[in-house]
């Protein structure tokens, strides 16, 4: 069952490795997975769609928020939230059906960004399952090249983060507690 994670994370080198490696460490397939920066220049929020069985999911965010710079994880599989993503696509196509295609794209609520002699380039954001309809639809009219970005995610839950920078701890107080 594919499983979409939000993380929040320190923005730091080696951070998407640690991510990364403790999912294909355990087996489970990245679908896709989305990262940028925040408005905190220190932070960036990341987006992972990863084929998990349903029962291990819990394990999945508990080991996540375990991470070094993961300061906090959520599972938006099952949760209110809107999950986008983003399709550019070359669509090379005669003459003839150009006037077509324009009027798929704008059924699909998509826009072109770039016209040529060839063709256009088009641009679509949605539900994945949307976008593949798109791109089929597409498809029918010509030679098609396509581009797909990951999900990205935003809860609609209305809880506040609770997150404490990481305290480093000084070699004394880590002497001490031994």
């Amino acid at each position: 069952m594919l499983m979409t994670i939000s993380l929040l994370m320190e923005n730091k080198p080696g951070a998407l490795m640690r991510v990364t490696g403790l999912l294909t460490q355990r087996g489970y397939n990245i679908e896709s997975l989305t990262v940028a920066r925040t408005l905190d220049p220190t932070l960036s929020r990341m987006t992972i769609v990863v084929d998990v069985e349903a029962r291990l999911r819990a394990l999945v965010i508990k080991q996540m928020n375990r991470l070094v710079n993961v300061l906090q994880a959520t599972d938006l599989t099952e949760v209110q939230s809107v999950v986008r993503e983003l399709v550019l696509m070359r669509v090379r196509a005669a003459m003839e059906s150009r006037t077509a295609i324009l009027k798929e794209a704008e059924i699909f609520a998509a826009r072109v960004v770039d016209s040529s002699l060839e063709g256009f380039v088009i641009e679509a954001t949605g539900e994945s399952e949307k976008l593949s309809e798109f791109i089929a639809v597409m498809g029918s009219y010509g030679e098609i090249e396509v581009t797909r970005s990951g999900g990205v995610a935003v809860s609609l839950e209305a809880k506040k983060l609770r997150l404490a920078p990481p305290v480093p701890r000084s070699q004394s107080e880590t002497v001490e507690s031994r």
